[in-house]
């Protein structure tokens, strides 16, 4: 998979994506994880993913009122070769009994 940046790409056929398509703050270290079990916390996570490299940040995101995980989250590694890895290797894993789906977060 490609990280783009936010340059401006050329793809065959003289298709041309500009900077309003590819945000500059797209980050390639930074994962989104999703279907999460509601009782995973940071820790659960953090230890999930910290085999493919090291990791800066996770981040379980809750309801503000009852502090109950909202099922997704996210992790930053410290490379974007760790995330790419990460990635592939957990995408549709089974994490406290459900299939967590992993992706490029887009941050915004």
């Amino acid at each position: 998979m490609l990280c783009l940046t936010g340059e401006a790409v050329h793809i065959s056929r003289g298709i041309r994506f500009s900077r309003w398509i590819l945000p500059r703050h797209y980050s390639c270290s930074k994962l989104f994880v999703g279907g999460l079990s509601y009782d995973t916390n940071e820790p659960v996570l953090k230890n999930a993913f910290e085999r493919h490299g090291e990791i800066i940040e996770v981040k379980v995101i809750c309801h503000h009122v009852t502090g109950k995980s909202k099922g997704y989250g996210f992790v930053k590694f410290t490379s974007e070769v760790a995330a790419s890895t990460a990635l592939k290797e957990m995408d549709g894993l089974l994490l406290e009994g459900r299939n967590i789906r992993v992706h490029y977060a887009h941050q915004g």
